[in-house]
């Protein structure tokens, strides 16, 4: 991102830039967290470690990450075995961490690393945002962190200390390309360790520079931060006023038969929640006027409307979910569309269903 002019006379100001980096290195050296894609003895990181992990920890965090982590490098150590593992179970151990067209991406990128690059991660950011499902911060990680090669990476702990070092006015998240721009001079090409440089300022957000509550106390780089001399930390980042959510409607239809399976639906490969399996539902309505349009017909089933409703939250808007259940002789004996698959009840916490159907499902467990 190209820096403007006022960003250029910043540059010329920042005679603190060495004394910045070195001050923040030396505290990570000392203070870093161990985290299980990072490496504890090689002279660089594993790349495929560093690229799963950062595909991961988008809009996710951290203690969230580590479980799904160490399955997935148990399951499918290599990249290269990670692209020969079958696209349903990738999509079932996937369940429960979100943003599923990740899951779907990740896989992708495993089979273009191994098949056009022979497993080996291009250690260049142009060619990486070639790969599926890799940006523009991914690619400056990998960069970075990977292969130890001067990058600008900015996720949401560098937007929080740039925006608090450089008191930057500009709401987010149109200040954000502020943050690039103020980055991008304190990185400006340096060679002098940039895989360490990148993780400690992901760190200092982490565990000093937080939301609420900053250390400031014990931060190394405070002597340098124009809202901490001011006494006014917390005031930045600056957010612009939130909207609120839209909120959409639907039914899920929970059906199970008296010996002991359920019913469950494969999602189509593309759209939300694309390739993964769950609850047979419908698309959901942005009125409450919601057909009723059940998986078995009317006279092969009696229905139960819960009382009780599950809530979901989706990153653009919020799902209001009736749930009916029914329970019928035998599930084989009837015809079903194909998208449909027949599990054993014992079964279902096994296939990993995402979020949105393990709340209707635990809600209406007791009457299964």
């Amino acid at each position: 991102m190209p820096i403007n002019e006022s960003l250029k006379k910043v540059q010329k100001k920042c005679n603190f830039i060495d004394a910045f980096r070195v001050d923040l290195l030396s505290w990570y050296d000392n203070n870093h967290r161990s985290l299980p894609w990072r490496s504890q003895s090689a002279a660089h990181e594993n790349p495929y470690h560093v690229w799963l992990s950062e595909i991961m920890l988008q809009q996710t965090t951290v203690p969230t990450v580590i479980p799904y982590f160490l399955k997935f490098i148990d399951l499918w150590p290599s990249v290269e075995d990670l692209a020969a593992a079958n696209n349903d179970d990738v999509m079932r151990e996937w369940a429960g961490l979100g943003y599923y067209a990740r899951a779907r991406n990740l896989h992708k990128c495993a089979k273009a690393v191994t098949e056009e690059y022979g497993g080996k991660f291009p250690q260049d950011a142009k060619t990486l945002k070639k790969l599926p499902g890799i940006g523009d911060y991914t690619s400056a990680a990998i960069t970075s962190i990977a292969f130890d090669k001067p990058a600008t990476v900015v996720d949401g702990n560098v937007d929080r200390i740039m925006a608090r070092l450089f008191k930057i006015e500009t709401p987010f998240p149109k200040g954000k390309a502020d943050v690039w721009g103020y980055a991008e001079i304190l990185s400006d090409g340096r060679k002098d360790r940039p895989s360490a440089y990148a993780q400690a300022l992901m760190d200092l957000g982490s565990m000093v520079c937080t939301p609420r509550t900053p250390k400031c106390g014990v931060c190394p780089i405070s002597q340098y931060c124009a809202a901490y001399k001011a006494g006014e930390v917390e005031l930045y980042p600056k957010k612009a006023p939130k909207k609120k959510k839209p909120r959409r409607y639907g039914h899920i239809y929970i059906v199970t038969d008296i010996k002991g399976r359920l019913l469950l639906e494969k999602r189509p490969d593309k759209g939300l929640l694309g390739g993964m399996t769950g609850l047979p539902t419908h698309e959901w309505c942005e009125t409450e006027d919601v057909a009723f349009a059940p998986p078995v017909e009317a006279e092969e089933a009696a229905w139960l409307r819960l009382n009780e409703k599950a809530y979901h939250v989706f990153t653009h808007f919020e799902l209001e979910m009736t749930v009916y259940t029914t329970k019928i002789d035998d599930l084989l004996s009837i015809s079903l569309n194909s998208n449909y698959i027949i599990e054993n009840i014992d079964e279902a916490d096994r296939i990993g269903l995402p979020t949105v159907f393990k709340k209707p499902y635990l809600l209406a467990k007791k009457t299964l």
